[in-house]
């Protein structure tokens, strides 16, 4: 049985839910794999020295932040981020070494970004031969030293044109550069709806004749999300918070001319955005992502504090066809008036696009399993790591 890892980690919630969609699909389809979800922070501070030194983990604090929107300045961070990263080069490479020799993976792919140097020359000082793929769950990245590494024998999976040219440039041969239909993911979302969505509306106090909005910022949360609730007052909204339990409670307890309904942590993200017409929100890659394979046009915003990591999405929504970037929130009553009158046509433009990303990956994945002479002999498994 060949085993494979899927190396995640918890900043910003993307990164996992990419590794569970992937595992989600391998074992749908009964592929004959071990699937191991590695959290790499969890590898490269076991103890959690960190946290007991300073109260919390890295992965909290960007949490925190996302939560309470302070992102001006993200761009600088990242530089510093990475430069320490560098400094920690050496050390890094002898824990992940010592990591691949004891867990002996067959396959490994990287679902994050600012690590794969590391991750990369790690195994391949300890596994040689072994395949490493790193699968962007961004649709483009932020170099240098982001998701795109110059000088490694690896495949880089891309879900948009544009990242695809940016592998090139950086020397990545086009054969080692594989496109794929969009961002990872779940399989849930390409199933039928369970519900019917006027009774599930009626059922949470909403008016299921009215347009409706669904508002999310990801896992975790943002307190915008209040903002925009407030400047689309006589807009029905679904409100979808994610971790944050305190944007949650303020929302329930917020008075607006329209209705609203508030939901908390879901694993049933398809089923919530089903019952909207439309998206708003910020320019994340799964965020927009779910909402137009499910065919909702989307508003989001770009401006000084959009994560530099996902610029480039606002621009990929204006070349799709699939909504409106404004640049505030006060620019939001008047781009939703806009967006309902051109509603049919923009649902169009959401259906011609058509993402089967998640299960892409899983056959590109037994394509290199078979060229590197992996076993497939075996029911699959998966193991939590």
């Amino acid at each position: 049985m060949s085993v494979i890892d899927l190396v995640y980690f918890n900043a910003g919630g993307g990164h996992r839910a990419a590794a569970l969609a992937l595992e989600a699909a391998i074992v749908r389809q009964q592929r004959p794999w071990q699937v191991r979800r590695v959290n790499l922070f969890e590898v490269l501070d076991p103890q959690a020295s960190f946290k007991r030194v300073l109260g919390f983990d890295p992965e909290a604090l960007y949490n925190r932040r996302l939560q309470r929107g302070w992102t001006l300045g993200m761009a600088q961070e990242l530089k510093l981020l990475q430069a320490m990263i560098r400094l920690a080069h050496a050390p890094m490479r002898r824990t992940l070494v010592r990591h691949w020799q004891r867990s002996a993976p067959d396959l490994v792919v990287s679902l994050v970004p600012n690590f794969n140097r590391v991750l990369y020359e790690s195994l391949a000082a300890a596994r040689p031969g072994v395949p490493y793929v790193t699968v962007l769950t961004d649709m483009a990245d932020h170099p240098p030293h982001f998701w795109i590494e110059p000088g490694q024998d690896q495949t880089l999976v891309c879900g948009t044109d544009f990242a695809c040219a940016q592998a090139r440039a950086a020397g990545h041969p086009a054969e080692r550069v594989v496109r794929v239909s969009g961002m990872l993911l779940r399989p849930s979302f390409y199933g039928p709806a369970a519900l019917d969505r006027d009774e599930r509306r009626r059922a949470l106090g909403l008016d299921p004749r009215r347009p409706t909005g669904v508002v999310t910022f990801g896992g975790q949360g943002s307190r915008q999300m209040l903002s925009i609730a407030r400047a689309l007052d006589t807009v029905q909204l679904v409100l979808m918070c994610g971790h944050n339990q305190a944007l949650a409670d303020a929302l329930r307890k917020l008075e607006r001319s329209a209705p609203h309904a508030v939901f908390g942590f879901t694993d049933d993200v398809p089923a919530v955005l089903r019952l909207a017409d439309f998206f708003v929100g910020k320019p994340g890659p799964g965020c927009l992502s779910e909402a137009v394979h499910l065919g909702l046009p989307v508003i989001t915003l770009r401006n000084a504090w959009t994560m530099p990591q996902e610029r480039y999405n606002a621009r990929w929504v204006i070349e799709q066809g699939v909504g409106l970037v404004i640049r505030s929130i006060a620019e939001l009553p008047a781009a939703c008036d806009e967006l309902l009158g051109r509603l049919p046509q923009l649902r169009e433009a959401t259906g011609r696009l058509h993402n089967r990303a998640v299960f892409e990956v899983a056959d590109l994945l037994e394509r290199l399993i078979e060229a590197s002479g992996g076993a497939r002999d075996a029911a699959p498994r998966t193991v939590n790591g």
